[in-house]
């Protein structure tokens, strides 16, 4: 982070909170490699919270004239304009990911809007806070496609993808994921905006001991799948996706779609178009959407893919 670098962030963060958004966004995405310097660092806009991560460790000096930039802004008209109130330094790049509450009480939860929709995310504790910004076009489009259909949900995480599934007139939704803490954040999610819970069921098993269960409460009319590029003992992608892939046909009904997700830089549309091809070849590409603008990226490539794939075109 050079002077230069940070002087471009600076004047970034005070164009973004000058216009702070109304929902939750994100206000920086270094990550995609289009401002030298800053590749390591994202800011995001939590309504009223806003959270800086850091995924590389700066050196001393770094990490200091960044906290002194953070606290000029924190001084402007825009930040006061904002509603802002409260200032996170997330350290990513340890085994903790050690949080600073540099402006603010710390705050163990907050709630989110989004489309419209609530989330409750974690604040301080956990390394992802439960809400993957970058697939916001993502819950649109499932929120828009989901009307009358039975949707399975791999890799629920926390059920965004539910969320939006059962907003947008889901017959019903089947959430899987091996992590029943992130299942029960879901519930809550789902609770939050009032949903009948009985159109929704949580599996918090590993999904390749659990083929048997998630057939027996098909066939789904949509497949989501959106899995860590690596979860240590359950999940490889370069591995295991295609795992997934092949067990489609029997999970889909006749006219069934999939919207398929990776977010791993190293692996572009191809290794899901391929394989997919490959492995069940029922399914045909129909598009890939739009990542948000908000999320720019040097490489489109590099950035989150979310592919979507039909039965019988």
């Amino acid at each position: 982070m050079t002077p230069e670098a940070l002087t471009t962030l600076h004047l970034h963060l005070l164009t973004a909170l000058e216009a702070a958004p109304d929902e939750t966004r994100r206000l920086f995405h270094g990550r995609g490699r289009c401002w030298p310097g800053l590749e390591q660092l994202t800011v995001d806009w939590l309504q009223g919270v806003v959270l800086v991560s850091l995924f590389k460790e700066p050196d001393a000096g770094q990490l200091d004239a960044l906290k002194q930039l953070l606290m000029t802004v924190v001084q402007s008209p825009a930040w006061q304009a904002s509603g802002a109130h409260t200032l996170v330094l997330q350290h990513r790049y340890t085994l903790q990911s050690d949080t600073e509450w540099l402006v603010g009480e710390a705050v163990d939860e907050w709630t989110l809007t989004e489309g419209g929709l609530r989330y409750r995310v974690d604040l301080g504790r956990k390394q992802n806070n439960g809400l993957f910004l970058d697939m916001r076009y993502g819950r649109d489009w499932v929120r828009a496609n989901a009307e009358g259909k039975r949707v399975l949900n791999l890799f629920a995480y926390t059920c965004g993808f539910s969320v939006a599934a059962i907003e947008g007139g889901a017959e019903h939704v089947v959430n899987l994921d091996m992590s029943r803490a992130a299942l029960s954040r879901g519930r809550d999610n789902h609770r939050l905006n009032g949903h009948d819970m009985s159109k929704v069921t949580f599996l918090g098993h590993e999904l390749f001991k659990s083929w048997g269960k998630v057939k027996s409460t098909g066939p789904y009319d949509l497949v989501i799948i959106d899995p860590p590029s690596f979860q240590k003992g359950s999940f490889l992608l370069t591995k295991d996706y295609q795992r997934v892939v092949r067990r489609l046909p029997e999970l889909l009904s006749e006219n069934g779609t999939v919207l398929a997700c990776m977010n791993d830089p190293a692996l572009g549309s191809d290794f899901l178009i391929d394989g997919v091809t490959r492995d069940a070849p029922g399914l045909r590409f129909v598009q890939r959407l739009d990542n948000p603008p908000e999320f720019p990226d040097a490489d489109t490539e590099c950035g989150l893919k979310a592919l979507v794939f039909k039965q019988g075109v």
